[in-house]
């Protein structure tokens, strides 16, 4: 599980997020929504301690992620922005090379990768080098190396960015499975039909602020609208929270 209280973070000047909180429960699927610039990039940095925020606390699993943010990744699987493959080793040699970091015995990074590159169907590209590979060759190739160490918690930014729709429906099925097993997982995304598709909880955040958040059903509800891409319209456009 991971819970948010009230965070804030400012850059030169600039607020990024403020004052965000939300909870992500384990076996759910929560979506961070939100337009381009919203605060979601800022936000998850926040939750997997890359960034400090400069108010409010982070808690995966009970850990702090200022006071012991070693603990805290060992708790995480995160596919951030930046997907940062090293281009010059297989598909496979990327995924072995971070189980290794996690320190997985050799028997078990075996056995890791071999059921990864089944589920994510690596295999035709399992023994090439990354360099040149397709966007959604990099992304599956990126969420497995980001999983390898059987981590509770799932954080992953923009998951489906780019994607062909067989590569999307694969990507979807993944987490489906995941969540099925009791992982928590976050996602950001500013594609409404992509967080109805999967998510169990949406927060939805704009100006670095939560103006919403609920099931499907209950943002509907709260807003008055049947359609789920209006109701994203009416939140973001009125400018006011619907808690």
């Amino acid at each position: 599980m991971i819970i948010a209280t009230n965070l804030s973070r400012s850059f030169g000047g600039v607020s990024a997020v403020r004052d965000v909180s939300f909870h992500a429960a384990d076996g759910r699927i929560t979506g961070l929504l939100g337009p381009n610039g919203a605060g979601k990039t800022t936000t998850l940095r926040m939750l997997y301690a890359l960034l400090k925020p400069d108010t409010g606390t982070v808690q995966v699993d009970g850990l702090d992620t200022v006071q012991d943010p070693v603990g805290v990744r060992r708790r995480l699987g995160v596919l951030p922005d930046a997907r940062g493959l090293y281009k010059r080793l297989s598909a496979r040699e990327n995924i072995e090379y971070f189980g290794r970091l996690q320190g997985l015995d050799d028997a078990t990074l075996k056995a890791r990768t071999d059921a990864l590159v089944q589920a994510l169907d690596l295999r035709d590209i399992e023994h090439r080098r990354t360099e040149g590979f397709s966007q959604g060759q990099r992304v599956k190739t990126a969420i497995a190396r980001a999983v390898v160490h059987d981590p509770q918690n799932i954080l992953l930014d923009e998951p489906t960015n780019g994607l062909d729709v067989m590569a999307t429906r694969a990507m979807r099925g993944f987490l489906r499975e995941l969540r099925a097993q009791g992982r928590c997982i976050v996602f950001s995304s500013h594609i409404m039909q992509e967080v109805a598709a999967l998510c169990d909880h949406i927060v939805v955040v704009a100006g670095g602020r939560v103006v919403a958040s609920g099931t499907a059903d209950e943002l509907r509800a709260q807003t008055g609208e049947s359609n789920l891409e209006d109701v994203f319209v009416k939140v973001i456009g009125s400018g006011e929270g619907l808690m």
